[in-house]
Parts: structure tokens; sequence; C-alpha cells
């Protein structure tokens, strides 16, 4: 029997479809394959980035804030106190350059010994002597800024990292010569016209570098470096704060220009803070 022409057409036509259809469906399992291989190697690519980036993170690094925001770290807060009648401050005299004379109204008294109402000593460097070990820390990358200003060094204590970049500037309307005269580093000498600044930078750790200024006789202070970020100066009340330390055993010193150096050995846990005061006598001649 023969089969119907119209039937044999159908049939045909049947099969062409069919494999017709097939050939999109080949592509679009193809493209799902590759799309999914593309993607694992997105996210592999972004581990590895992730990975390397926290390997970057340079030993030393801390927040610049007083307070201990990283986790498993730990922070020494206190006071540094004068016991005793503080030494009676001294007038300092500037008639030798009236353009300092005349930016100061009311007299200007030393900064040798200052104290507050509660006996907070200011500028007293209180800073991790001992216990870090063999660890090793970059220098910020933001200068500490030592301003020549009312014919003055502010701040009178100043604390940096080694290598860390020192900034001098000159805020006055007369010429100041900055020079520091350190022990451990190499001696500089600079003259700077008012409005002018310069750069330095000390590589070896030393405290602290007396600094003067060879045109008014009466400007001094102090520059500490450091080699670790383990160190701070204390403000008006006297108090400190040492943050962001790894936990275990210091040796903490206290030290002030004129009434010497006091030491202290305390231990400390993660997540901890843990206060420590000094206390300091006058001496006689201070």
């Amino acid at each position: 029997m023969t089969t119907p022409l119209f039937l044999v057409r159908i049939v045909v036509d049947s099969k062409v479809r069919k494999k017709k259809n097939q050939v999109p469906r080949a592509r679009a399992r193809k493209l799902v394959s590759m799309t999914t291989k593309s993607l694992i190697a997105i996210v592999a690519l972004t581990a590895m980035i992730c990975i390397s980036s926290l390997k970057a993170v340079k030993a030393g690094d801390r927040p610049a804030s007083a307070s201990n925001t990283t986790a498993g770290t730990a922070t020494l807060r206190g006071v540094v106190k004068l016991v005793g009648a503080a030494p009676k401050s001294t007038p300092v005299n500037m008639t030798a350059d009236p353009s300092c004379a005349k930016q100061h109204p009311a007299p200007v008294l030393s900064q040798d010994v200052v104290t507050d109402a509660n006996h907070g000593l200011q500028n007293v460097i209180v800073f991790i002597a001992d216990g870090l070990g063999n660890q090793t820390f970059d220098p910020p990358s933001k200068p500490v800024v030592l301003a020549q200003k009312g014919c003055m060094y502010q701040p009178h204590v100043l604390a940096m990292q080694a290598n860390q970049r020192l900034e001098v500037v000159n805020d006055d309307p007369t010429s100041h010569n900055i020079h520091p005269l350190p022990a451990n580093n190499r001696e500089w000498n600079k003259s700077e016209p008012p409005g002018s600044k310069a750069e330095e930078t000390f590589p070896r750790e030393e405290i602290a570098i007396p600094v003067k200024c060879n045109i008014h006789p009466w400007m001094h202070g102090y520059v500490a470096v450091f080699k670790h970020p383990y160190f701070a100066v204390t403000g008006k009340d006297g108090s400190f704060d040492l943050s962001s330390l790894p936990p275990g055993t210091y040796t903490i010193k206290a030290w002030h220009e004129k009434l010497g150096t006091s030491t202290q050995t305390i231990t400390v846990g993660a997540n901890e803070t843990k206060g420590v005061d000094f206390v300091f006598k006058p001496r006689s001649g201070s």
C-alpha cells in the first residue's frame, strides 16, 4: 500500500522542526556552562584580591583616635601628677624683638613645669620602653607639625616616629633659626623667614632632642623620636592614652624635661583597658 504524499510531508516537516529546536537548546546549555565558569573565576579572583589586601596592611598601623577600636588589642590610660608645690613659672622676656613682644598683651610664662588645679602635669612623654620585641613599624605618612608662633614653640614638647616627617612652620612676622641638638641623630640648623616652613626627619630613636632658636634665646622645646607608635604627650590635665597595644607585659616610662623619668611594669590582656598613673616630685633647682 502506498503512503499518501501529504502524510510523508507531515512526517518530514516534524523531523526538521525537531532538529531545529535541538540546536538552540544545545547552544543555551553551552552558554549556561560558560557563564557558570566565568562566575566561578570572578569569585576566585575577588577572594585572592581580598586576601592580598589583608596581607598588605602595614605593621604598626593603628587608629588615629585615642579609643581602642582594634579587636584583640589593649589600652593603657592614666594621669601624671606632680605632688608638692610646683616651681614658680618665670616671665619670658621678649624685649629683644619688639615684633615678638607686641604679640603678647599679657606676660608669657615659662613652660618648663606646667600643672593644672588638680596637679595634673602637662608635657610629659609616656611611652612603651620595653616589651614589643623585634616588631618593626612603618612611620605614618602624615607629618607632625612644630609651629613657631608668638615666638614660642607650639607644642612645647612633641613626639613622633623615626623617619616620620617633621614640618617646622614659621607663623611669626619675624625670622627664626631652628636648631635641634640631638645626641643620636644628625644635627641641623635652618633659618626660616616669616611664613616659611622646613621639613626634616630623624632616623633613630632619641628621647628627647632639645630644640632652640639661635635668634631668640628664650625659645626652646623638645622632640622625642620613637621606633614604634606607642607613645603620648600628656595634656593640660596630665592625662594620657596608649591605645591599640598588643597584649603583653610592658615597661612603661614617663619622661619630663625637668623632673626626670619614672618607670613601671604592667601586664595587659586582649580587649582590656588598664589604668596606670605616674607621680613626680619637685626637684631642687627645677
